[in-house]
């Protein structure tokens, strides 16, 4: 098992902020399951709007870090990984069980389930205090990057 920081993570992620959703990875298994940590702070940008007086993490932010969590899972394995895009190709069984909070420390875990050439099912959790949050399952596509 290994760790990633930040500067390690923009190294194999195309996202950058706003989108970057994934600060550190605390735990991979290569090709099977990966852990990682995004710190939810007062200052992300969808809080303005999401909603005022009451801010809520979108449930869509919280799939789309889980899927940047497992994205770092496979990236890191390809050596022509700079030419090469994960999109979504489908979500199904999302739940969201409880409300996101600027000051929630979100849990990613994410495992594989099936993995083809050019897809990866995984099926991702997120967790805030040990508790549930939001899981669900997500189907990447890997695609080239277009030139």
């Amino acid at each position: 098992m290994s760790t990633l920081n930040i500067i390690e993570i923009m190294k194999l992620l195309p996202h950058r902020y706003p989108m970057l959703l994934v600060d550190r990875v605390l735990e991979i298994e290569p090709g099977k399951r990966i852990v990682g940590l995004k710190n939810v702070s007062a200052n992300e940008q969808f809080f303005q709007g999401h909603f005022p007086g009451a801010p809520v993490m979108p449930g869509v932010l919280i799939v789309e870090a889980m899927a940047q969590c497992a994205a770092v899972l496979f990236l890191r394995e390809l050596p022509d990984r700079d030419k090469k895009l994960f999109l979504f190709g489908g979500v199904d069984k999302a739940r969201f069980r409880k409300p996101v909070v600027p000051g929630d420390q979100l849990i990613l875990e994410c495992e594989m389930l099936q993995r083809r050439t050019s897809t990866v099912r995984m099926k991702g959790t997120a967790k805030v205090d040990g508790a549930i949050v939001a899981e669900a399952e997500m189907l990447s596509v890997m695609t080239d990057r277009p030139e």
